[in-house]
């Protein structure tokens, strides 16, 4: 345990809310998550749960219906074809990726992951005794690693890598052409499963999603992980699932049994309504976040210093900052993005995450998962607080 790092988002996140009891007007955009509420058939289906006794213990694995959704939904949306008994239900996307981590890792393999990365990906690949292998891919290639780059990571030891698309931080989503990129260099390591996280799949500003699965050849050697969290505003339900083959499905169902058991009964009768019902709300979200992302990144091309992409997925944004460093304004120095998010939140009450935890230490994290009054505010604030330093 002493070799984890906590979750530098919650950190941040608690940071800014002990301010604000405080007192202190703070604007946040650290958290990763939708504030709109969850859509209102799928509020419905969970008090009808409850009136109907839906209060047990579910199976470990999940309630058949609801897998035989998450089947549906796959087929229906990404042409992917799997069986009930290859899907597990999990207590969040998050737990679905540890459980195949914890699953199907140990002492002496290596996990390639491409960075920027999500910073529970590391910490996960270390609980499980296995070491992380890091391919960066910087703001000049849209935040994607190519098919050379992966090519070079791999070795004898290597036994997974875990792909995020579209991705939480840099918001890269990879294209079908660059997916089958990557196929190509991954097909000829037998022991190598990709993780492939796609929770953002439907916040997506380019097109139709497209995950490694489906490239011919990586089904059987994929684990797809996704869940109703970000696209249904759904993030407190708690539900996400794996789609695997079937040995590895049934190793994360021994383990989740031992360490949870079944998520909670009314989140899985929800998410059934989410993933079988009326899909409109999606795009309206969708719509809202493009929206969002299109004014968050015209105020900040306009203060000097910062270098801005334009995010094809998810709802972040991480901008470069590196021109900032060594400068410094009230008794600060930055010498990092994690020194940039700190002097923001305490002299700008703008609450950020620091860059270094996600493998960008030149750069922070936004998130326009918020109000376009607030995204104008924290833009405005930002402006006013780089330009002091």
């Amino acid at each position: 345990m002493l070799g984890l790092a906590p979750s530098a988002t919650f950190a941040m996140a608690q940071k800014s809310a002990d301010l604000a009891a405080a007192g202190v007007d703070v604007v946040s955009l650290a958290v990763g998550e939708p504030d709109f509420e969850t859509p209102a058939h799928v509020q419905q289906a969970a008090f009808d749960a409850i009136s109907a006794g839906w209060t047990k213990y579910s199976p470990v694995s999940g309630y058949g219906s609801l897998k035989k959704a998450a089947c549906g939904k796959l087929l229906r949306e990404n042409g992917l074809s799997y069986e009930p008994s290859e899907i597990i239900i999990g207590n969040g996307a998050k737990q679905c990726i540890c459980n195949a981590v914890m699953a199907l890792c140990g002492p002496g393999d290596e996990v390639v992951i491409p960075s920027p990365y999500w910073v529970s990906y590391p910490q996960m690949v270390k609980l499980a005794g296995a070491e992380p292998v890091y391919v960066q891919a910087g703001i000049e290639q849209g935040f994607k690693i190519t098919p050379a780059q992966l090519a070079a990571a791999i070795t004898p030891r290597t036994r997974m890598l875990i792909l995020c698309s579209p991705c939480n931080p840099s918001g890269a989503v990879y294209s079908r052409t660059e997916l089958e990129g990557l196929a190509s260099a991954i097909l000829g390591h037998d022991r190598l499963i990709v993780l492939s996280d796609e929770i953002y799949e439907h916040i997506n500003y380019v097109g139709e999603h497209a995950s490694i699965a489906s490239v011919p050849g990586m089904k059987e050697r994929t684990v797809v992980v996704n869940g109703v969290s970000k696209a249904y505003a759904m993030t407190g339900w708690r539900i996400g699932f794996m789609a695997a083959p079937g040995w590895i499905a049934d190793a994360c169902n021994m383990l989740q049994g031992q360490y949870t058991s079944g998520p909670s009964s009314v989140s899985q009768k929800a998410a059934e309504a989410a993933w079988n019902g009326p899909q409109e709300c999606v795009e309206s979200m969708r719509m809202s976040f493009l929206k969002r992302r299109n004014l968050l990144v015209s105020l900040l091309r306009e203060i000097p210093g910062l270098e801005v992409n334009e995010p094809e997925g998810a709802f972040y944004l991480l901008p470069r900052c590196s021109s900032f460093f060594g400068r410094s304004a009230h008794g600060r120095t930055i010498n990092s993005g994690d020194d940039l998010a700190m002097y923001l939140l305490e002299y700008g009450h703008i609450a950020t995450v620091g860059g270094n935890s996600f493998g960008a230490p030149d750069c922070i994290r936004l998130s326009y998962a918020t109000s376009e009054d607030n995204i104008r505010e924290a833009a405005a604030r930002l402006k006013a607080a780089l330009a002091a330093l």
